[in-house]
């Protein structure tokens, strides 16, 4: 593997209407290649934001022949890219079993043959109250939680998954460390309110603490009447600084994963050697 591989991070402004959706990812993913990404990030929700259809899409999904899970692959294909899909529903668990009356919020990874390689289920849901027009947020009421924890080897280092809420979680991250992941990938869909007062120092910090790469795309934009979503899309490196940054609106950020520079970073200052507890 090379030590510097280009990762990609798209940040949209998904509706309710997915083939529009669908759309847009189509055009920012060629805009990902153009700009020589190895590996591009999704955001959460790229595909489905509309949460009261969420079931009929994930019942959908259950197989890799689903139409969401069909579009990554051709992509993955088209452009030789490996693409982390952000979350799609998917009303069946990794083994096969269906979910009543709920789906799961999967992240799944597709290598550039159009293989899926990878599957996270978001572990936290987002059940909380937010000064916005929305108010209140219970993702537990369509969502099922997963329950493992998921890296991944690809072209730009080893993969860590998460999803959006679970950023609040420091110990997920510490726990993906442990699995050897240079780099953990973050696709999101904050709020506006929530993301204005703790996105940046959140992202920056998983970075710092665990020494890796955080590659965190979001929705950044007027979703809906009622749904604004914070963007500012980043990728942070191991020293916590902001590589590159999208505040509002669709677009690719891009940047090469320095893996010697990772591995200088944890030399310098060997914390995870450190560690007491």
């Amino acid at each position: 593997m090379a030590h510097s591989q280009t990762v990609s991070a798209i940040q949209m402004v998904s509706t309710h209407q997915i083939d529009d959706n669908l759309h847009q990812a189509s055009l920012l993913l060629a805009k990902a290649a153009e700009q020589g990404a190895r590996v591009a990030v999704l955001p959460e929700n790229f595909a489905v934001l509309d949460t009261a259809n969420m079931a009929l899409h994930g019942g959908r999904e259950v197989s890799p022949e689903g139409p969401i899970r069909q579009f990554l692959a051709e992509q993955a294909r088209k452009h030789g890219l490996w693409i982390v899909g952000g979350s799609l529903p998917i009303a069946a668990r990794p083994d096969g079993s269906p979910i009543e009356g709920r789906v799961r919020a999967s992240c799944v990874v597709v290598d550039d043959q159009g293989r899926e390689v990878a599957r996270y289920d978001k572990i936290h849901l987002f059940d909380a109250m937010v000064e916005d027009s929305q108010g209140q947020y219970r993702e537990s009421d369509t969502f099922e939680p997963g329950d493992s924890l998921v890296a991944v080897d690809t072209p730009a280092g080893r993969l860590g998954l998460s999803i959006c809420y679970d950023l609040r979680f420091p110990k997920m991250f510490r726990l993906l460390r442990e699995k050897e992941v240079d780099w953990i990938s973050l696709p999101s869909a904050f709020t506006w309110h929530t993301g204005d007062a703790h996105w940046h120092p959140l992202v920056r910090a998983r970075a710092i603490e665990n020494q890796v790469w955080v590659v965190a795309p979001g929705q950044g934009g007027q979703n809906s009447e009622r749904r604004r979503t914070y963007g500012h899309s980043m990728i942070v490196d191991p020293w916590g600084g902001v590589v590159k940054e999208l505040a509002e609106g669709a677009g690719v950020i891009s940047t090469e994963l320095n893996l010697d520079y990772l591995a200088e970073v944890r030399k310098r200052m060997p914390v995870w050697e450190h560690r007491r507890f």
